[in-house]
């Protein structure tokens, strides 16, 4: 089965970012609306602990993390690749940089007073109370940038991504790559959810340019489907055969034991089941729920942790 179903919510920066991709491979997909806060009882009855935005789920099958996700959408569909000859080591590591020093900068900047009072003009207080507390949860223990600190390393980041857009159309060649995809979605929230906040890009008009072409893409073709539509198909379906890739074991835990799964900083909830892969580039854990059935959880190594279930 290979029906393309996106958890996500319209705002999502990280949800801009498979949206796009799922356009560039011209993908049909369908999109449940899940909420942006806790409580995310469906989403949950899917993922066992994971609450984070996207989710990717095909039949059985719950991919987490963008980057994961990513990387499971090339499979299905190479062309137009994400990861082009000779510059995919490069494209990886910029990404990464995007997804985490890039977006944490945009967001200190975007969330300053004059944004988030712009963020949540329309939803009222209580549900900015709400939001913030809701991130608090997610990032306990996170150091954040002074939004005048992020200002100013915002701009100095713009000004590298227009030096790249020097001589290309797109931030390594002709054509984009990962690397667009991850370095657009923080920018996409200052221009489309800050827009008080967007003149930060005046001083780089290679950068708004850039913008304009990515955004041109599109988010393919979407279908709306509902949250128990969802959970119905994976009840439904098995998860996929796993694929034969080497068991890589760097923390003395054997395939078939209980473990948890958890993001090494923001949104740290864990995910417990029963671990039946660890390959160079993922784990995954078998877990069942009473809606959802047995399901198989995947998450990338990169920015996860692994930790046996200690016995009661």
């Amino acid at each position: 089965m290979t029906e393309l179903i996106l958890h996500h919510y319209p705002t999502s920066p990280f949800s801009e970012k498979i949206r796009l991709i799922l356009g560039y491979k011209k993908l049909a997909w369908k999109s449940v609306i899940i909420p942006a806060i806790m409580p995310k009882p469906d989403l949950l009855a899917l993922t066992g602990g994971y609450r984070k935005t996207p989710v990717l789920q095909i039949g059985a099958d719950l991919y987490c993390d963008t980057a994961l996700i990513a990387d499971v959408l090339e499979h299905l569909q190479p062309q137009p690749t994400l990861y082009p000859e000779p510059g995919k080591g490069m494209a990886r590591t910029l990404a990464q940089w995007a997804d985490t020093t890039l977006f944490w900068t945009s967001m200190a900047f975007n969330l300053q007073a004059r944004g988030a009072a712009q963020l949540f003009e329309k939803a009222g207080p209580d549900a900015a109370r709400a939001f913030v507390e809701d991130r608090k949860a997610m990032s306990v223990g996170m150091m954040r940038l002074h939004p005048v600190d992020a200002a100013a390393a915002y701009k100095s980041y713009l000004r590298r991504l227009s030096d790249m857009l020097t001589d290309w159309p797109f931030l390594q060649g002709e054509v984009p790559c990962i690397t667009d995809f991850a370095m657009l979605h923080p920018l996409w929230f200052t221009r489309v959810r800050t827009p008080v906040l967007a003149d930060i890009f005046n001083l780089t008009p290679a950068v708004l340019d850039w913008m304009d072409r990515m955004d041109a893409i599109g988010h393919g073709v979407m279908e709306k489907f509902s949250a128990q539509q969802a959970i119905a198909v994976a009840a439904a379906a098995t998860p996929a055969p796993l694929s034969d890739d080497i068991f890589q074991d760097e923390h003395g835990i054997p395939l078939g034991r209980r473990v948890l799964v958890s993001a090494e900083s923001f949104g740290p909830e864990p995910t417990e089941g029963e671990l039946i892969a660890a390959t160079r580039m993922h784990y995954t854990l078998r877990r069942s729920d009473a809606r959802a059935g047995t399901v198989h959880v995947h998450f990338p190594r990169i920015g996860y942790s692994l930790r046996a279930v200690m016995p009661a």
